[in-house]
């Protein structure tokens, strides 16, 4: 495997578990090269090998990310933090890497194809907000993820799947696009199979609008790909992302959407046909 990210990490190997109803159980993994970088991510604590894990193959390509890195750096040896260097990241980030959007794209395949979708596209701006020292908020909905960051004391939003206009600066815009996202935060009808970053969704009916880190972020990428398993009825597989995804970050339409997959799974073999 290629050495990928910021600095240079030794892979470490340990026992990795994820909580399921019956206690811990082995997390189950699709290639050897996700496994390992899944244990890189989350040894070093850099979220960056997380998010590559998903489907991660051996020899992605890494050079539009690096020649991102090398560009927003080179700005911020120059600028700072500051208006220049976050415009630099959202507009360098659409150039080298955010080609097509495309729902439940994972980091990997943005890599490869330039196909992204609200999780990918906010943990590669995330990830470059991190390393400059930027004050920033990643913010999980019911259906999307965007980022906050506030700079000499404004709220500006990074939306990444809005190549023209998606880095909101105006207060009053600002304020518009997150009250469309607070909505209700009492209501509790969230659909659990529903992917984050789904279009044509009512978002006055939001029951979810909180911060996440970039590693719950990564669980949330497993997450949306549970959900492309279990609409396509792979329950099993479904689970197993699950558990990838409750072990990065324990929440509720995680652990919520694993009992359902399981649920089904225990169903007879003719019922799940009749639903097909």
């Amino acid at each position: 495997m290629r050495r990928l990210g910021f600095l240079s990490v030794f892979l470490l190997s340990f026992c990795l578990t994820a909580w399921s109803q019956e206690g811990y159980v082995d997390l189950t993994f699709e290639t050897q090269e996700e496994k390992q970088l899944w244990e890189t991510g989350v040894a070093s604590s850099n979220p960056y090998y997380l998010f590559l894990a998903v489907h991660g193959e051996e020899g992605t390509p890494i050079a539009s990310w690096e020649k991102l890195v090398s560009t927003t750096t080179k700005k911020f040896n120059k600028s700072g933090v500051s208006m220049k260097l976050l415009r630099s990241i959202f507009e360098k980030s659409h150039k080298y890497l955010f080609k097509t959007y495309e729902q439940h794209a994972t980091f990997s395949q943005m890599l490869e194809t330039g196909k992204y979708d609200c999780v990918s596209g906010s943990a590669t701006l995330a990830m470059l907000l991190e390393q400059y020292g930027f004050d920033f908020e990643i913010i999980e909905t019911d259906y999307h993820v965007f980022i906050i960051t506030k700079l000499d004391g404004k709220e500006i939003i990074l939306e990444s799947t809005l190549p023209i206009g998606g880095l909101i600066t105006s207060p009053t815009e600002v304020q518009k696009y997150l009250s469309n996202y607070q909505g209700n935060q009492q209501n509790v009808n969230l659909s659990l199979n529903q992917r984050l970053g789904t279009p044509a969704i009512d978002y006055s009916d939001n029951s979810i609008f909180r911060k996440v880190d970039l590693q719950q972020l990564a669980g949330l990428q497993y997450y949306n790909d549970a959900i492309a398993h279990f609409n396509q009825q792979s329950y099993d597989v479904a689970v197993t992302q699950l558990q990838k995804a409750y072990e990065l970050y324990p929440a509720n339409r995680i652990s919520g959407l694993k009992e359902l997959a399981i649920e089904q799974l225990n169903q007879p073999l003719q019922t799940r046909k009749a639903k097909k």
